[in-house]
């Protein structure tokens, strides 16, 4: 994830990726790759140019890669750059058209020096930042004319002030207090699973076909995810309307209180122009 312009505390994504990427294995990478097919609208990234946004696990930008794309990957978290790293050189050992480094969304210098892609994608990682809206604008400006901008960031709930503080406190607490607060979460959402006729077991076990991902480190993730922003769908589309990009396709949740978390919405939106 990038690096905070507000607050030194920043949750330690990568860390939490380590262990993720030990168990990335094809039924992953092809759920990460039916994820990215669909947010884009495209079957396939032969001959296109991806800029992944905080790669974090690597994962996307394996799939991408697969997919025929040709990569570039930063992350501001060394550990999550490593965990990039270790995925390149697991599946594309040396491969010259996958570049994996360390840098911020937030360094003008540094996304200046990229260039443009003809698709930038940055899943859940700009509200991470410290500094959502100058991240927003970072990123989009990555995005070639005529080129396709997805991410997907957190929706805006009313108990979206109780989760920062939540977060700050996780983010600094020892890896027991973690652990049970954790656990309250996950007894939590099993007597709402419980009331609602929903199978806990059968929702932790099918995770997986959610982007490829696991439950376990999700939470963590979600609990520990500091710096956090949160924003509306009709904020998005203000802000990149006014960008100069044209909405394309969305997954938008249903209004909810928060009581579990906000959830990512996803947005694909093509830049205007030539």
């Amino acid at each position: 994830m990038q690096q905070a312009v507000h607050d030194e505390i920043r949750f330690g994504f990568g860390e939490n990726w380590r262990a993720f990427i030990a168990n990335v294995d094809d039924d992953r990478i092809r759920e990460a790759e039916k994820s990215l097919q669909s947010l884009l609208g495209l079957q396939h990234l032969q001959g296109k140019t991806f800029l992944d946004i905080g790669s974090g696990s690597g994962l996307f930008s394996l799939a991408a890669r697969r997919m025929g794309a040709r990569v570039h990957s930063f992350d501001f978290d060394r550990a999550s750059v490593d965990c990039t790293a270790s995925l390149r050189e697991r599946y594309y050992s040396g491969d010259p058209e996958w570049t994996v480094e360390q840098g911020s969304v937030l360094d003008p210098n540094y996304m200046r020096s990229l260039g443009t892609f003809d698709i930038v994608y940055s899943w859940g990682v700009l509200h991470h930042t410290g500094a959502l809206d100058a991240a927003l604008d970072a990123a989009a400006a990555c995005v070639a004319p005529q080129g396709l901008f997805a991410f997907a960031l957190y929706r805006k709930t009313r108990l979206c002030p109780a989760w920062t503080i939540e977060k700050r406190w996780y983010t600094q607490a020892s890896p027991a207090a973690q652990r049970w607060a954790r656990g309250i979460y996950m007894a939590a959402f099993r007597a709402a699973c419980l009331v609602t006729g929903r199978s806990y077991t059968t929702y932790v076990a099918e995770y997986r076909s959610n982007r490829g991902m696991d439950f376990f480190n999700d939470l963590h993730d979600w609990m520990g995810g500091y710096p956090y922003e949160s924003i509306t769908p009709a904020a998005v589309e203000t802000a990149m309307s006014g960008l100069g990009f044209r909405h394309l396709r969305s997954v938008v949740r249903p209004f909810e209180f928060g009581v579990f978390g906000s959830g990512c919405d996803e947005y694909c939106y093509q830049r205007i122009g030539s």
